[in-house]
């Protein structure tokens, strides 16, 4: 399979808005075994989107999928571009305005002509319904050819993708089998992974491939195979997966879609474990981590955001020694801001974070991008610094991976002894 992606929208020629629906579309597509050759993205305009749609359909693509366009408003222009370009008529689909009717009601929305003119399809379509939002997805084949349309609206076009296209494109296109296997790693970058699993990767047959995906403090390792037998292929995978495993058993902390806050929930359930945290250049930001997994109420207790020295000491129990000899941002200050919220959340284990966010403050001694982490219980406490960049987001979640990768070494360090660890 062959796929050409067709974007519409001026919001996306302007860069009001990032095209991450081409992305996540291409990463679903390559699950299947199909190749993204070409990208086009055009603006709101019927010439710019007709012209667009003939040169997918003459090219070497064999599906066309579009994203964008079919709202109810007088720039959505993407489904009187196909109706003009097959030359067929709008045709009004009752289903589709009866389902808005409902559901505008329900939520005491009033229901404009415009939304009755959304539900004016080219007479050529088959339809596919968009249970996540108004517009319908549309389907089109000629000359062997597919065409897509669908919502540009990230979640409505993915359950579409999802439920609806990915399906008939396998059924429509059979090809070889592919298969997948991800090993999601934390706190190490991708050339020193590399180096460490040269051997392995140059031994791989030629029918496996492996990708490596980073981003900020974790880079996603992706084993990709292909071959007749599929029964035989998933073994092969399993069986790699396993080797990659045995080579850096310390840095992976999950497979596929996993998350690293839901593995460490996981973790803190297993061992009947109570969590909070004391943060003060991550601004609440980790334990927003940490809360974004459902069910995280079972362990974890709270966040003291303690920003100013004042609160620090009132709250957490800094020394106003500490404070003075070392500073804020120093590790004498993180530990005793951990052992500060053992004791004022009543939790089993805390996480510290104090840093230079920036990008303004720093100092020679102390430049923008430090941050010290500690994590401890009522026996032991662990430290590390990190050193980033200028950038004050970056710096905020960076802190955050990090100082979730020293609970998960937490945790599993308790496991065997309480030696101090070492990062």
């Amino acid at each position: 399979m062959k796929v050409h992606l067709l974007s519409v929208g001026d919001e996306l020629l302007i860069g009001q808005i990032t095209d991450t629906n081409s992305v996540w579309i291409a990463q679903q597509l390559n699950l299947i075994g199909a190749s993204v050759i070409c990208k086009t993205t055009v603006g709101d305009s019927l010439q710019d989107i007709r012209r667009a749609i003939g040169e997918a359909l003459t090219s070497e693509a064999n599906i066309i999928l579009m994203t964008g366009g079919l709202g109810p408003t007088p720039d959505d222009l993407t489904l009187e571009a196909i109706a003009g370009f097959f030359g067929v008529q709008l045709v009004f689909h009752p289903p589709t305005y009866e389902r808005i009717v409902r559901l505008f009601e329900a939520r005491n929305i009033p229901v404009r002509e415009s939304h009755r003119q959304q539900c004016c399809l080219p007479a050529n379509a088959t339809v596919l319904f968009n249970k996540m939002g108004t517009a319908p997805g549309t389907w089109y084949e000629v000359d062997g050819k597919v065409l897509v349309s669908m919502p540009g609206v990230p979640y409505e076009m993915q359950y579409l993708m999802e439920y609806e296209v990915l399906p008939r494109l396998c059924e429509r296109f059979p090809g070889q089998p592919i298969a997948h296997r991800t090993i999601l790693t934390v706190g190490t970058g991708e050339s020193e992974i590399a180096a460490r699993i040269e051997s392995f990767e140059n031994s791989l047959p030629a029918n496996l491939k492996i990708a490596y995906l980073p981003n900020l403090g974790q880079v996603r390792l992706r084993l990709t195979g292909t071959g007749e037998d599929e029964t035989a292929l998933h073994q092969l995978l399993d069986a790699k997966v396993t080797e990659l495993e045995n080579l850096i058993p310390e840095i992976i902390f999950g497979h596929d879609r996993e998350e690293l806050e839901a593995v460490l929930g996981q973790m803190l359930r297993a061992r009947a474990l109570t969590i909070g945290t004391a943060e003060s250049c991550t601004g609440g930001y980790l334990a927003h981590r940490i809360t974004s997994v459902s069910g995280s109420s079972a362990y974890f207790q709270g966040s003291v955001i303690a920003y100013s020295n004042d609160l620090k000491m009132r709250l957490l129990d800094v020394k106003a020694d500490t404070l003075a000899q070392w500073g804020a941002v120093s590790e004498q200050t993180a530990t005793e801001m951990v052992q500060g919220a053992i004791r004022t959340l009543k939790v089993d284990i805390a996480i510290a974070t104090t840093g230079i966010a920036g990008p303004d403050g720093g100092t020679t001694e102390k430049p923008v991008g430090l941050v010290w982490l500690a994590v401890g219980d009522g026996q032991r406490i662990v430290t590390k610094k990190i050193i980033s960049g200028k950038d004050r987001l970056k710096n905020i979640h960076y802190g955050s991976i990090i100082a979730l990768d020293m609970l998960r070494q937490f945790l599993q360090q308790n496991e065997t002894n309480h030696s101090p660890l070492t990062f």
